[in-house]
């Protein structure tokens, strides 16, 4: 559904975006993850024919952004991070308006509004005047207005920014109600945003393309190490240096300061549970033993190493 390959944006000497490809099959939800000027939104202005990329191609639906700009507007719903509301307008006669320009046939009109209020719950409200509406109910207006004229795209940009915590719940269950029928766009610099919403996340970083996978596959690819934490009632130094002997144990480090317990970090190599040699050795030295857990790797995790190489790479 939508294919972009090469895609550079410069202004000035300045690269915002370089050498960006990726590929976003109908119906998926993908978040588009980056931290602030990465490059995120300038990407999807080049999505939405807002801005002309400087070199490369992208395709919305078979249609190329630059060459068929209109086809692939009529094709693409856009949330930019500040929804484009008219404030003194009730919200059925903004969203009837937003209908007309976007081409929807006369006939037609009234149902799709309709259509578009019931989607993202706002009907309650639909003969108030926008101004008066919450931040939350703001954000509805503006994820209707992208959707009025059904596209098979749509493509939000912070979606979830400023609201309070049950209205960021709300907008996060709207947007995966809507997979399926539409192929979304997430672009966010928030990581819940991605985990809890996402069935596929793009890290973009300094405009390049750093990786893209499932949640899962990242926390996966990119965990270097299994960390264990271990809690015994036993000397620092003597744990430390019985559990460092142990094959493929690669680092043990003391987690936290002033515990009733000694507790530690155990990491090993991936290819390696070190979990039962472990638990033999702790109970051969007749350690009290409180705790062996794993530790999963988080997208954070991974977030942070990714953008804080200067030479990430895309997978």
């Amino acid at each position: 559904m939508i294919d972009v390959q090469q895609v550079s944006r410069y202004f000035g000497d300045i690269a915002a975006v370089k050498d960006v490809s990726f590929q976003v099959e109908k119906g998926e939800i993908v978040g588009f993850l980056g931290p602030n000027a990465a490059g995120k939104t300038t990407t999807m202005r080049i999505l939405t024919t807002y801005l002309p990329a400087s070199s490369g191609t992208a395709k919305v639906a078979g249609f190329d952004v630059h060459e068929e700009s209109m086809q692939v507007r009529k094709r693409i719903g856009y949330l930019p991070e500040n929804p484009p509301l008219y404030q003194d307008m009730r919200v059925c006669d903004y969203l009837d308006f937003v209908a007309k320009i976007k081409g929807v046939d006369p006939n037609d009109r009234k149902k799709a509004v309709q259509e578009a209020m019931g989607k993202v719950a706002i009907d309650n409200v639909s003969k108030r005047v926008i101004r008066h509406l919450s931040k939350g109910y703001k954000q509805r207006v503006g994820i209707a207005q992208a959707l009025v004229h059904n596209p098979d795209v749509l493509i939000l940009d912070e979606p979830t920014i400023g609201l309070d915590p049950n209205q960021i719940i709300e907008v996060r269950e709207l947007i995966k109600s809507l997979a399926g029928n539409h192929t979304i766009i997430l672009s966010t610099h928030t990581l819940p945003e991605v985990s809890m919403t996402c069935e596929r996340v793009i890290i973009i970083n300094k405009g390049k393309v750093v990786a893209k996978d499932t949640t899962e596959g990242l926390t996966q690819k990119h965990s270097g190490a299994r960390r264990l934490t271990v809690v015994v009632d036993a000397p620092l130094e003597d744990v430390r240096k019985k559990i460092s002997a142990l094959e493929g144990v690669e680092k043990v480090e003391k987690a936290g300061n002033g515990a009733e317990y000694t507790t530690l970090f155990v990491d090993s190599s991936k290819s390696l549970d070190i979990r039962p040699q472990l638990a033999k050795l702790i109970v051969a030295q007749n350690w009290p033993l409180y705790e062996i857990k794993a530790e999963d790797v988080s997208l954070e995790d991974v977030f942070l190493q990714l953008t804080t190489n200067e030479e990430g790479e895309a997978s």
